[in-house]
């Protein structure tokens, strides 16, 4: 299974349902792949009051450093990055999407930022530097230590446990802007035009359209 058919997996299916839920409860934010999270500016018409003033808290209020973000936004591009059908993680906002994921959600904030803190501190006794000042060679390698459950080594769980949070989080924010939703491409509910009962169907059961029902109703194509 190739990148993009795993990613869409994954987003689809091994993501917890709760994440899905709030991802949909915030899919009429357009376009999403501008900006993934609600503007507190712009919230809509169908947000009740209290809605709205939790969603300008939300808005207001900033949790992750803005060396947390960066590394964040590497390790979504890591995760997705561009190719010939869609732009990266970081092209879709996924890290803004993060970012107001684990405010709303409260209880990913630790295992977020101890995840964070771990890459750092394993990358400074492996290279001397953090996570987002490490070459890509390095980052990569890391990466490959704790992004396979199955082949970690005894001393990674920690490791592990954060990139599969880390991972779902990118494939929910991906996935659920404008830019995930065309790379699957999900067309959604549209129109067909109805060209009436086909005959064998009539014929079946001794019917027929009358002269004026193939006039007035019905329409061919």
């Amino acid at each position: 299974m190739d990148r993009r058919k795993y990613l869409k997996v994954l987003g689809l299916t091994t993501v917890s349902g709760s994440l899905l839920l709030d991802a949909c409860k915030n899919a009429d934010v357009k376009p999403a792949d501008k900006a993934v999270t609600p503007d507190a500016g712009a919230v809509s018409y169908d947000r009740t009051e209290e809605e709205k003033q939790v969603l300008k808290k939300l808005a207001g209020d900033t949790f992750f450093t803005p060396h947390e973000m960066a590394t964040i936004a590497l390790l979504s591009d890591i995760i997705i990055p561009a190719d010939e059908v869609s732009g990266s993680a970081t092209q879709a906002k996924v890290p803004d999407f993060i970012e107001f994921i684990v405010k709303d959600k409260p209880e990913f904030q630790i295992p977020m930022q101890g995840g964070l803190r771990w890459l750092d501190i394993q990358m400074s006794k492996l290279y001397g530097t953090s996570f987002k000042d490490s070459s890509k060679q390095q980052q990569l390698a890391m990466v490959d230590a704790i992004a396979y459950p199955a082949k970690a080594k005894p001393g990674m769980q920690q490791g592990v446990s954060f990139f599969n949070l880390m991972r779902n989080l990118t494939a929910t924010g991906f996935f659920s802007s404008e830019m995930g939703i065309k790379d699957m491409g999900y067309a959604g509910n549209k129109p067909n035009q109805w060209n009436g009962v086909p005959d064998d169907v009539l014929k079946q059961y001794g019917l027929s359209y009358s002269d004026k029902e193939l006039k007035e109703c019905v329409k061919f194509s």
